[in-house]
């Protein structure tokens, strides 16, 4: 078992509902006086770390700072840093953090932030690690359902496009799980299904269709996303998902008065301009609440480092023979990091850092 002394953030699930609801109430309150928290994070430096492009996430971190009364470093391209050199992610997260009170980490490698976590001499939050994590983007969809559905349970909830490599699916699967009643419909292609570590949360709760059209009536909430052209192996793989699910407004003349329409953001072509005009889309009410969130978390983090209250990074071991087989697994490229794995049964392995699943060879 390994454990840092500074709290983290890196997999929403690591901490009770109970912990996510006050955070969501935080971020209400903060929407509802926002000035009474300005100076919250006076004399306080946030450094965020963005291993690839981002506008929403980085810049409503970088707000929320500013409007609780901190102050910013970092960087949002590695090339203008010392890893265009070859620097490791432990040694920059270990000197960024010796500059910083709190860390936010966006990577496109899965399981980054809990690598980053594991030597950083601050509390790390998790702002997207490649297709597998997003907690604050779940903490943004929560505040969000919470002020315009007025509840977090019994809700069903239709996620659709490219729920492989949709982080913010994944982290929100795990978490509306957690309420009672909640019903899950996944509308992808066969190329785009869920992975089977977070399809394994939803037991009976879930069903799988490829027809939006078919589901669209019985919907709650329609969580929208885009189609990863970064996340492919190819361009011509690319090309052939693209234009599979595109909401437009003739579509929604099928859907509840009260559905409301969630996207993550950015969007290319899955939701039709003249969508916006709709007052159920709620999309970039969404990336508000957003900014919201994050300075509720961010409170939140800065209040539990002043605390004694270990964080568990790592609760499996090292076995031997084995190592992660997926590519875009952290301990793929850093090398030096322990291979830690949980042990599900029957020579059953779980990467700690991907979730990846890998049968030991006996």
């Amino acid at each position: 078992m390994t454990t840092s002394k500074h709290p983290h953030l890196i997999d929403l699930n690591d901490y009770p509902v109970s912990w996510w609801k006050e955070v969501v109430d935080l971020g209400e309150k903060i929407k509802n006086n926002p000035e009474v928290y300005s100076g919250a994070c006076h004399n306080k430096i946030m450094a965020t770390l963005f291993y690839e492009p981002s506008t929403r996430t980085q810049m409503s971190f970088q707000t929320a700072m500013l409007r609780l009364g901190g102050r910013l470093i970092g960087f949002d391209n590695p090339a203008n840093s010392s890893v265009s050199k070859g620097e490791t992610l432990k040694d920059t997260t270990k000197i960024v953090s010796n500059y910083a009170d709190i860390l936010v980490m966006r990577h496109p490698v899965a399981g980054a932030a809990k690598a980053a976590a594991l030597s950083a001499d601050c509390p790390v939050i998790n702002a997207g690690d490649s297709g597998h994590l997003h907690p604050t983007q779940t903490l943004t969809d929560l505040l969000t359902l919470k002020c315009e559905k007025g509840r977090l349970d019994h809700l069903t909830i239709g996620l659709c496009g490219d729920l492989i490599n949709g982080r913010t699916v994944h982290s929100l699967i795990k978490a509306m799980t957690c309420f009672e009643g909640n019903q899950f419909i996944l509308i992808s292609t066969p190329e785009l299904k869920l992975p089977s570590y977070v399809k394994d949360i939803l037991t009976a709760s879930g069903w799988e269709v490829a027809s939006l059209e078919e589901v669209l009536p019985e919907l709650d909430v329609l969580y929208m996303t885009r189609i990863q052209q970064e996340r492919f192996a190819s361009r011509e793989a690319y090309l052939a998902q693209k234009d599979t699910y595109i909401l437009t407004v003739k579509k929604l003349k099928a859907a509840k008065p009260d559905m409301i329409i969630l996207h993550p953001l950015p969007r290319v072509d899955e939701i039709e301009v003249a969508v916006d005009e709709d007052p159920r889309a709620m999309y970039f009410n969404q990336a508000r609440y957003g900014m919201y969130v994050r300075m509720a978390l961010i409170i939140t983090m800065l209040d539990l480092n002043k605390k004694d209250n270990p964080t568990i990074l790592l609760r499996g071991t090292t076995v031997k023979g084995a190592a992660c087989k997926n590519p875009n697994c952290i301990t793929c490229s850093e090398s030096y990091l322990p291979k830690s794995f949980l042990e599900l049964g029957n020579g059953l392995l779980e990467c700690e850092y991907c979730n990846e699943r890998l049968l030991l060879e006996r």
